[in-house]
């Protein structure tokens, strides 16, 4: 498992745009599963919308391309030094909302590897919420020095 803070010693997210709260499993080049604890607290709640509070669909492919920049980074040769690198977020494809994402869901992020050839990243994401496939899409990333 990796927690919140050794998340934030790879990515240079940080609140409130920090979209994975744990990794619960991941095999290198393969596969990474994380999730993200929606709360009411969450900001973007003030806004969308007050009276019916709904995740984001864009925050949720977010969160999961965050959790595929994960397995990328502890994928990637030891000499990497993650801090001196950033993964940009490329392409979305296939992206497809299913179901919404409610205040006190737990948004459970799987992320697999369709291609891996150097710094670019090709992954097929789903998002489930208690199970329920809540969002799917490909999405691309590229490791690049900052």
């Amino acid at each position: 498992m990796i927690d919140v803070m050794q998340i934030q010693a790879i990515l240079p997210h940080r609140y409130p745009f920090l979209l994975v709260d744990k990794i619960t499993e991941l095999k290198i080049g393969e596969l990474v599963k994380g999730y993200k604890n929606v709360s009411i607290s969450d900001q973007v709640f003030m806004g969308h919308f007050p009276d019916h509070p709904i995740y984001p669909g864009v925050l949720i492919l977010e969160g999961m391309a965050q959790t595929g920049g994960v397995l990328a980074f502890e994928s990637m040769d030891d000499k990497v030094n993650p801090k001196e690198k950033v993964v940009y977020f490329t392409g979305i494809d296939k992206a497809k909302f299913r179901n919404p994402v409610r205040p006190g869901d737990k948004l459970d992020y799987e992320m697999c590897v369709v291609k891996n050839r150097g710094n670019l990243w090709i992954f097929e994401g789903k998002a489930f919420v208690e199970g329920a496939l809540v969002a799917e899409a490909e999405l691309k990333a590229m490791i690049i020095d900052k």
